[in-house]
């Protein structure tokens, strides 16, 4: 007994050290922050139940075009699991998962109700920091944290019907590498983490012209991606305290078998960042998270 209690304490002073240790500097998420950034991030292992990273998660961000998900998601969610899809919805709902066409999800927000569609899963999904867009046209500036992020695709996961679930995720394992306007989404998660991917970019003010051609990957595509804020639209209807300003850029999604991570990066930059700067920059800060979620969890 006297030799258990004495690996016991031996083991958990191991474990200790390595929790107190100072993290590799490729590894520390918060040196990757510029100082003339914002981020937040965090990374939810579904397999244990807990969130293994994360800094910041609760402050507001514009969505840009993660809000995608949840025009998808509500979309179902109104509908029932014995509806059938016309023809004409599901060529938008695709393409706006698969390959973020801002056109498709205008004309769904716009369809099922502008600012409803978010009052409407802020309720159902129990989200503490979205809001609907301040201008009810611009569907990108819905407000989200990066902690309701991750609640979106833990319910999509694990509470949504299962044909809604297989719906979702299988667009996003089905994504292409090109935005529908010709961006390349390849920045965060799909450059950083290997294995079996599906993910949901977003960006905006980066102007609507890539700074260079998107070529789709040779290999099947395993990421998803996003583009502009969405279409003009009717002045203000509620209050959302998010920066509207400044650059933002997002990479959220799940890894592992049976989406058994989920990750969320969310960022902004300053006035005139260029899309290069700020796709090595989460790039890098991307890396840093899923460093430290291989140490920590």
């Amino acid at each position: 007994m006297k030799k258990l209690r004495l690996v016991a304490a031996a083991v958990t002073a191991a474990v200790t050290a390595i929790l107190l240790a100072p993290m590799p500097a490729n590894a520390d998420p918060q040196a990757e922050i510029a100082p003339d950034a914002k981020a937040a991030f965090a990374v939810f292992d579904r397999k244990t139940g807990r969130t293994t990273i994360a800094w910041d998660e609760h402050a507001q961000f514009r969505s840009a075009s993660v809000v995608k998900i949840l025009i998808a998601l509500d979309y179902l969610e109104k509908r029932g699991p014995d509806a059938e899809i016309p023809p004409a919805d599901l060529a938008r709902l695709e393409p706006m998962l698969r390959s973020s066409d801002d056109n498709a999800a205008s004309e769904l927000w716009v369809q099922e109700g502008w600012e409803k569609i978010v009052e409407r899963m802020v309720v159902k999904l129990g989200l503490q920091d979205t809001a609907p867009p301040v201008n009810v046209g611009f569907w990108g500036y819905t407000a989200l944290s990066a902690a309701d992020v991750v609640k979106i695709y833990r319910y999509v996961l694990d509470r949504a019907h299962p044909k809604f679930r297989d719906f979702i995720m299988g667009n996003l394992h089905k994504a292409t590498k090109c935005a529908t306007d010709g961006f390349d989404q390849s920045f965060g998660l799909p450059s950083v983490v290997h294995g079996e991917v599906a993910y949901k970019q977003g960006w905006s003010r980066f102007g609507d012209t890539p700074p260079k051609p998107c070529v789709e990957s040779p290999r099947p595509p395993t990421y998803a991606g996003v583009a502009k804020d969405g279409p003009l639209g009717l002045g203000a209807r509620s209050a959302a305290d998010v920066d509207l300003t400044r650059p933002a850029m997002h990479t959220t999604g799940t890894y592992g078998h049976n989406d058994r991570k989920i990750m969320v990066v969310l960022t902004l930059e300053p006035v005139g960042t260029t899309w290069n700067v700020s796709a090595d920059r989460i790039t890098r800060l991307t890396r840093a998270v899923h460093l430290a979620d291989l140490i920590l969890g």
